[in-house]
């Protein structure tokens, strides 16, 4: 008799179990690569969150979509040997939302409905499987007018993933080719788990924008044109919201031209303004706090940059073991600024302090600049340490001034190739900062650089021991 409970419980929960499984094709999706699916998968996922949640899946086969709405307690299960296809067709992706507020963000931060597959105000949200999203008819363009960096709707897809406002997410195992303007951008959500993600892309790759309680793990991120994984607080939730609590660690990123490290050619491409990256900014409306960075690897890309420069707290960031390989432009760029790209009633100024930066190999990199620590002449940088760093620069740059001529950040868009161009100093170049602790560091160059190596400017107890160039 106990034998015979034992074998019914286990097949009412094997039922069970077998209920909260959704078969897209049960609803009419085809797989076929020319039939539009999304309506026959968004029919799924309501039926499946209609009773209660559970797996919609989808089975090996070409999925040409439109707008994918998630719901709470739903997880979309794309399985091996399945692909998501973004349709070139306009009219399947759903219309950007109104956004009833100045705009001190760009467009792709600002709208989310008109992604492919989106979600807001949701929870228990997972997008799963060993299948992929190919964007082939996303846009990376900011807006419809390609050039423009502010505002902007661009009325139809330029991003892959977008979900907004939710709470206890989880992306895992994805494949995603050319995800448009954002391979993933999550906002204002908490709770957060982006693991084993493989991202091939043609703009950013990962961005977390007002979120708390996240976790970015194993992924692997190659962008050629832009950043890969970003930290934000922009004004997109019209509210001063920090990004905090956050944790990246075991991830790899590149810049090798797109599609080549899918293909295994890993075919590096030439520099760009920005190639790859690990970055927190620009849009710092709200700051970051209780950031934690480990365990790295970044190959032909820029270095590492922190950037406060929208009148928010930079604080409390750890980052460690980090190795660089081909470093674009610097290997460690931290600033603040006063773009203040937000409401001008606010009276803040961009802070950064209680930053630690150690265990940290840059090598082969270019000769635009050393490490930089650059803070605000009324507002600096404080209580910055870099310990155990080795940078190998190919060198072999000319005098470029003098460093007290190096122009100021101010509001200038916080990127050193664009604004600032070649730093007259090769090595380490500190200025408006205090409490700057410099151990163990060793520079070496290929070839004989003449510029400076060490510059330090209108800074308070820096202590340096053990510095080797």
């Amino acid at each position: 008799m106990r034998i015979l409970t034992t074998l019914l419980l286990a097949a009412a929960i094997f039922q069970s179990a077998q209920a909260a499984i959704f078969d897209v094709r049960t609803e009419g999706a085809k797989g076929d690569g020319k039939t539009l699916d999304s309506p026959a998968i968004n029919k799924t996922i309501e039926k499946c969150a209609a009773q209660g949640g559970g797996i919609v899946t989808l089975p090996a086969g070409k999925y040409l979509c439109g707008s994918i709405r998630m719901k709470s307690n739903v997880e979309l299960n794309i399985q091996a040997g399945a692909t998501i296809i973004a349709t070139t067709q306009r009219d399947a992706y759903d219309p950007s939302e109104p956004f009833n507020a100045p705009e001190y963000q760009d467009g792709g931060h600002t709208y989310f409905h008109n992604s492919l597959i989106w979600g807001e105000n949701l929870e228990n949200v997972s997008i799963t499987g060993r299948g992929a999203i190919d964007g082939i008819g996303l846009t990376r363009n900011d807006t419809e007018t390609a050039g423009t960096v502010q505002g902007g709707s661009i009325g139809m897809a330029d991003k892959a993933i977008a979900l907004k406002r939710c709470r206890n997410l989880l992306i895992r195992d994805i494949t995603i080719s050319r995800g448009g303007h954002f391979a993933i951008i999550i906002t204002g959500c908490d709770y957060a788990t982006i693991d084993n993600v493989i991202i091939d892309t043609n703009r950013d790759g990962i961005d977390i924008d007002c979120c708390r309680y996240t976790t970015v793990s194993n992924c692997k991120v190659n962008t050629p044109h832009d950043d890969a994984i970003v930290l934000k607080s922009s004004y997109a939730l019209n509210e001063v919201h920090p990004c905090e609590s956050i944790m990246i660690t075991n991830c790899l990123v590149t810049g090798y031209k797109l599609g080549t490290s899918l293909d295994g050619t890993y075919i590096p491409e030439k520099v760009n303004w920005v190639c790859g990256r690990i970055k927190l900014g620009t849009e710092s409306n709200g700051g970051y706090r209780n950031i934690t960075i480990s365990n790295c690897t970044c190959i032909y890309s820029s270095g590492i940059a922190l950037e406060e420069v929208d009148q928010g707290v930079m604080e409390n960031i750890t980052i460690s073991n980090i190795a660089m390989q081909h470093v674009h432009h610097y290997p460690i760029y931290i600033t603040t600024g006063c773009r203040n790209r937000g409401p001008k009633e606010r009276t803040d100024v961009s802070t950064a302090r209680n930053i630690l930066i150690t265990n940290v190999i840059a090598d082969d990199c270019d000769s635009l600049s050393g490490i930089q620590i650059t803070g605000m002449k009324n507002a600096p940088i404080t209580n910055v340490t870099l310990r155990d760093i080795i940078v190998n620069s190919r060198g072999g740059a000319k005098a470029a001034g003098l460093p007290s001529d190096y122009p100021e950040l101010d509001n200038k868009y916080p990127e050193i190739a664009k604004f600032l161009g070649i730093c007259p100093v090769s090595c380490l170049f500190i200025r408006h900062a205090k409490g700057i602790k410099i151990e163990n560091v060793r520079f070496s160059f290929a070839s004989h650089d003449e510029r400076q190596p060490i510059a330090i400017i209108d800074a308070d107890d820096v202590q340096m021991n053990n510095v080797e160039y």
